[in-house]
């Protein structure tokens, strides 16, 4: 695990932040964009990022502004939302909820959607109540096994590219993964691994599928891949989505530079007890998740930061939050971090896993003075 050995003044007390905030900076943010965006452009490859880590209109336009015009969401209903504000090339990654058919009619007539499919019998539903065209993709599972298609499974892969192809409304655009257990490795060199293991994966199946998968296009999206590999020529689109904000996880694993962690939760400070070497803060489950990482060995929710005003410095080595109920966050650190708080002071956490951390609060301020609006539907 990466450590930072200095400690400055951590905590603060102006009144704006009365209840747990989740605090932007937008620089750090729209830096994090133009850098990704970069790393698209220097393999050629299509940059899609996935809106569901920040779900915001507001940050959404910094992504247009960086000259970003397709998307990745993952919902219909988000698709919706982000339609609103002009975005017409959507991706939806996740499975087609058949329910939602009126739904995906309305995108469908004024926005290009791309819908996941890797059932036979959703292509067959979609061919009958369509009324628009849709791109869709066929997911493929690389090794995350949450969702898809294997490579074991070629006859079905076939069998829907057989029945989308003879389909008037659905375009067979592409192959698409999420590679999810990057998540779980602990060097740099393991998500290497995991890239290389599932684009040859996505290769091999496009390669198998015959002369319907010439010119199928292979969409990869995952924040640690998206962050660390540095040539992306074997794949055609990338959508990595956690990298807008970074977090604690990405930090701990190696996919970002303290630097790039674009948000902190600011929590106050509502009991303090120094014979154990704690204190008690307003935030807890119901803002940060109970997302964790083992680290020497004990379950951490996040980690102090440095704070002075409304800015964030370095992590503070040994000061995590230790334990979460609904609302309360118990922060454990040495004499020299406890003994200076009291309550009605306010402290920087740096939160285990963005996406949902950002869910949970559902807006933003940015230190900028501004703030930023949150998709509230599910």
């Amino acid at each position: 695990m990466k450590t930072v050995t200095s400690v400055a003044v951590f905590c603060f007390k102006p009144m704006k932040f009365e209840r747990p905030t989740y605090l932007l900076n937008p620089d750090i943010c729209k830096s994090n964009i133009r850098t990704m965006a970069a790393r698209a452009s220097r393999s050629g490859v299509i940059f899609r990022p996935h809106f569901k880590t920040h779900q915001s209109l507001v940050i959404g336009r910094w992504f247009r502004e960086a000259g970003v015009s397709k998307i990745t969401v993952s919902s219909l209903a988000a698709a919706r939302y982000f339609a609103s504000d002009g975005w017409t090339d959507i991706t939806v990654a996740f499975p087609v909820n058949l329910r939602e058919i009126g739904l995906i009619n309305e995108l469908a007539s004024h926005v290009r959607i791309g819908l996941l499919i890797e059932h036979p019998d959703v292509a067959l539903e979609l061919e009958k109540n369509l009324k628009f065209p849709v791109d869709v993709y066929i997911k493929i599972d690389t090794g995350y096994h949450r969702t898809g298609l294997s490579e074991d499974e070629m006859p079905v892969i076939r069998q829907l590219t057989d029945l989308i192809s003879g389909s008037s409304l659905l375009n067979l655009k592409g192959l698409l993964t999420h590679a999810g257990h990057t998540y779980g490795a602990s060097t740099r060199d393991q998500v290497n691994e995991i890239y290389l293991s599932s684009t040859r994966i996505l290769n091999e199946v496009r390669k198998n599928i015959g002369t319907a998968g010439e010119g199928l296009l292979l969409s990869y999206g995952d924040t640690p891949s998206c962050s660390i590999v540095e040539d992306f020529s074997n794949i055609d689109e990338i959508r990595p989505g956690n990298f807008i904000f970074y977090d604690l996880m990405q930090f701990v694993a190696g996919s970002c530079d303290f630097s790039q962690v674009a948000g902190v939760v600011v929590c106050p400070v509502v009991a303090v007890h120094a014979s154990r070497n704690q204190a008690v803060l307003y935030g807890g489950a119901i803002h940060l998740s109970k997302e964790f990482l083992i680290i020497d060995g004990r379950r951490i929710y996040g980690q102090v930061v440095e704070m002075d005003d409304n800015k964030w410095g370095n992590p503070i080595p040994g000061a995590y939050l230790v334990s979460l109920s609904q609302e309360h966050g118990i922060l454990e650190g040495g004499d020299h971090i406890i003994n200076e708080l009291r309550p009605g002071m306010t402290v920087g956490i740096i939160p285990v896993h963005s996406c949902l951390t950002a869910n949970l609060l559902q807006g933003y301020q940015m230190t900028d003075g501004g703030d930023g609006d949150y998709f509230l539907g599910k």
